[in-house]
């Protein structure tokens, strides 16, 4: 029975045997769970404290484990001449400072060396060293100088203390850098630079006003920015895009690696000819120089295609000395004076108002018109009276033009100003050049700025219009080219490592100015003005010319008579077979009576002979040998080894028997032989070097301890101490060659 009862109650027993083990178990899951929950709370304790309380800790270490990115600058892109020598290039430069607040300037706190001692007590890399360094590298101070300067920026504290006030080129930074204390490195000197771009022009001024300037400053997108003339037309081309570096921590050491590659600029081929801008400058500077003008501009074009060969703009700058200073042919507004009469003829021709046959009586050179006076250059000669409208054109009379421009316009001026239309001379010209003007000749409606009763006469003759040379150019370049307006042209090509991406060809304004018969009858009135009228100082024995003068008044406060005179020369050569036009306006000459045949013209006449004697293309094997000849080139005198291999090498016979020294002189004796000489060179006497080149005479000068300056080109042809005196070791002695 008991077991019975027993068998009975198994069950229950077994549960409550089992009761025990659950409860371990739910004890051992609570006390996972509380541990996971004590972790999951010690992450967020943590994680909170890492981002609030210790935030700045942490962020200084993330900083420290860490580089800025930089930009890799990009190459401006250069601008070229038409025959690809370099007119524009970028440079760096650099301006220097020092930062006297930091670390190293300031005095020892915490068991660090102290870079102040070494700054002003050290004898290898202190300032005395330093100052004598920068003194003779820099020669804008004496070392005493320089001392007394980085004393005074110490005591100023200054974090930006220029230790320069110019730049210095790439190289003359890396010799700058290992100078004492600078060679410590940026921390610990202070020393420090700003880098920015300096356009090179190889060439100087030429064509520098229509090449144009940068802003120095490297912008915050790493590129530099054109300013004016072409360097600004085409700045998103040459400017290129910058790229992108970091620096990053490999093996325990920082690598610099470029993300982005640099961009370079695109390069420009511009029309300019160097030989051509080299005459047109140097003609105009001569002749500015000679009647003291105020300032000048010369533009030489390509009849057929409108490229601009030359283009110069010259300013008194001081006296005596001319540089570019404003792009005066394309953005001057003025009045063009007597140029503009042909515009005035053609269209009277093209209207049928005239003939370059008709009678004009122009009187005694003065002429009354509403109560204005109208006068002739030649009124104190008493005047022309009666010629013809060609004649009128030859001899620029202002009465002559105006009087045949009343007839045909007089009721109806606005006529004549859709003929100035037509024919061209409001075309736009869409100038590469940024700040370019515009040709201005009002409507005879123009409520803003209306007609006077004396606009039309006056404006026949050139005033009351504002033109820019460069227009009146255009417009005569056409006259060359058989009445065919082309725009001028300043750029061939732009490319891209050496690659065309876009070239430029003739583009024409208007295929017909006038008529063809019109053109004949105003190209034989060009011809005439040189050859029988106010151009007679243009003719050249060497190049046919054809032209217009122009002499105007310039306006000041609306007052003409106290203003000084602009005077102007507009034309082209062959005149026969035109191959270039060209311009030359000069403004208030002192010296001399203004006039545009002699002064402006004088410089067309200039430049059109040396581009024809440039140009010029002769047999020489079919030519007879003249008897008169000089069949020898002159020698210079100079090193006799030189000499000889230079004779020897032209198959030119040579006497040198009796040569014994290093140095030699060189005479013709005979038609067909040189015959050299020693030139005796004594220790501690000065030598003779009358005749030789620059590089010999120098060089022969300075092995016997002597300081020379030069001045000229050429031969030598006078030395200040005479040959044969004694000498002392470092003297001074200036040399003149021609």
């Amino acid at each position: 029975m008991e077991e019975n009862e027993r068998i009975a109650m198994g069950p229950e027993i077994e549960s409550k045997v089992d009761e025990p083990t659950n409860n371990r178990v739910l004890t051992y899951y609570f006390i996972v769970v509380l541990m996971l929950g004590l972790v999951a709370v010690c992450v967020l304790v943590y994680t909170f404290n890492t981002a609030f309380v210790q935030r700045d800790m942490w962020l200084a270490v993330a900083e420290s484990q860490k580089r800025p990115n930089h930009l890799v600058l990009p190459g401006r892109g250069n601008i070229y001449s038409a025959d690809g020598k370099l007119m524009a290039t970028s440079v760096p430069r650099y301006y220097l400072y020092i930062d006297f607040r930091a670390e190293a300037f300031s005095p020892d706190q915490k068991g660090k060396y102290n870079w102040l001692d070494t700054f002003l007590l050290s004898k290898r890399n202190g300032i005395d060293s330093l100052a004598i360094c920068l003194s003779h590298k820099l020669k804008d101070r004496t070392p005493a100088g320089y001392k007394e300067y980085l004393k005074k920026g110490l005591k100023s504290r200054s974090r930006q203390y220029a230790l320069y006030s110019g730049k210095v080129s790439y190289s003359d930074l890396k010799e700058i850098k290992q100078y004492p204390f600078l060679r410590l490195g940026r921390y610990r000197s202070g020393f420090y630079t700003k880098e920015m771009v300096q356009r090179q022009k190889p060439f100087g001024s030429l064509a520098s006003r229509t090449i144009g300037d940068i802003y120095g400053d490297i912008e915050e997108d790493g590129v530099t920015k054109g300013k004016n003339g072409l360097e600004l037309q085409y700045d998103s081309l040459l400017r290129g895009q910058a790229g992108i570096s970091s620096v990053r921590r490999v093996g325990g050491g920082w690598t610099n690696v470029v993300e982005v590659e640099p961009t370079d600029g695109m390069d420009i081929r511009t029309t300019i000819d160097i030989n051509i801008q080299d005459f047109t400058e140097k003609s105009l500077v001569d002749k500015l120089k000679e009647i003291d003008a105020e300032s000048g501009t010369a533009v030489v074009m390509e009849v057929k295609t409108g490229e601009i060969k030359a283009i110069t703009n010259m300013a008194r700058v001081r006296e005596g000395a001319y540089a570019e200073t404003k792009n005066h042919a394309v953005a001057d507004e003025t009045e063009p004076g007597s140029t503009f009469k042909v515009a005035s003829i053609m269209v009277a021709l093209e209207d049928g108002v005239c003939q370059p046959g008709d009678t004009v009586d122009t009187g005694n050179g003065i002429y009354m018109y509403k109560g204005a006076r109208m006068t002739d250059h030649n009124m104190n000669k008493g005047g022309y009276h009666e010629i013809t409208v060609e004649k009128a054109i030859w001899n620029s009379s202002n009465i002559g033009v105006a009087k045949a421009i009343l007839k045909g316009y007089e009721k109806n001026p606005e006529k004549y100003w859709e003929g100035l239309n037509r024919i061209g001379m409001m075309a736009d010209l869409r100038l590469e050049i940024p700040g370019a003007g515009r040709a201005k000749i009002r409507r005879p409606d123009d409520k803003s700025n209306p007609w006077s009763k004396t606009t039309l006469p006056w404006m026949s003759f050139g005033y009351e219009t504002q033109i820019p040379p460069i227009y009146t150019l255009t417009f005569f370049n056409a006259i060359a080219n058989g009445g065919k307006m082309v725009r001028p042209l300043f750029t061939k090509e732009i490319m891209n490592n050496g690659k065309t991406v876009q070239s430029f060809s003739t583009e024409v304004i208007k295929p017909a100015i006038c008529s063809s018969h019109t053109l004949a009858q105003i190209q034989s009135m060009l011809l005439g003005v040189v050859e029988k009228g106010t151009g007679k100082a243009v003719h050249s024995d060497a190049v046919r010319i054809a032209g217009k003068t122009g002499t105007a008044q310039i306006a000041s406060g609306g007052r003409y008579r106290t203003s000084g005179h602009q005077v102007a020369f507009c034309g082209y050569f062959p005149a026969d077979d035109p191959k270039y036009s060209c311009i030359v306006v000069i403004r208030r000459p002192r010296i001399g009576y203004p006039s545009g045949g002699s002064m402006s013209g004088g410089v067309v006449k200039s430049i059109a002979e040396k581009i024809y004697a440039n140009h010029i293309s002769l047999d020489l094997d079919t030519m007879q040998v003249d008897s008169m000849a000089v069949l020898l080139p002159r020698v210079k005198n100079g090193e006799a080894q030189a000499m000889e291999a230079v004779l020897d090498e032209l198959n030119i016979s040579m006497d040198e028997d009796s040569l014994h020294t290093h140095w030699a002189s060189a005479s013709q004796e005979e038609m067909d032989k040189i015959k050299m000489k020693d030139v005796a060179v004594r220790e501690g006497l000065v030598p003779n070097v009358i005749g030789m080149g620059a590089k010999d005479a120098v060089y022969l000068l300075e092995q016997e301890g002597l300081r020379v300056s030069m001045t000229g080109i050429g031969r030598v042809v006078s030395q200040s101490i005479q040959p044969g005196r004694k000498l002392t070791k470092g003297q001074s002695i200036s040399i003149t060659l021609k």
